[in-house]
């Protein structure tokens, strides 16, 4: 699959920038991810997917928990496993799922949050 230019990865630093402050203009659902967790290996590809069909409405920011200080976003935002979906709108979280779901569960939890 080609690069998306909605799909992208962020840490601690970028966070504020490319989440907080975008989601005032289109939704941002972060993928909080570890390289050593097979779930998250399986709904990248999946992701993938979805920020191709929600290409207008959505961007998808990808954070790799284990480098630089990521964990602490993982840990501001409470998260007890991997991979956790949070979805951000107008700056604020909006929903949020954990673990490896299907299309057709990201799909509707999108359309239920936003982005139709």
């Amino acid at each position: 699959m080609h690069k998306l230019d909605n799909i992208f990865n962020v840490d601690l630093d970028t966070f504020e920038q490319q989440v907080i402050q975008a989601s005032h203009q289109k939704a941002v659902l972060v993928d909080l991810w570890a390289e050593w967790c097979s779930p998250c290996r399986v709904i990248s590809p999946i992701l993938e997917k979805i920020a191709a069909e929600f290409h207008d409405t959505l961007s998808i920011a990808k954070v790799e928990v284990d480098e630089g200080d990521n964990m602490k976003l993982a840990g501001h935002y409470k998260v007890r496993g991997f991979p956790t979906l949070i979805l951000f709108i107008n700056g604020e979280e909006a929903g949020r799922f954990s673990g490896a779901k299907p299309l057709s569960f990201i799909r509707e939890f999108i359309d239920e949050h936003c982005c139709h």
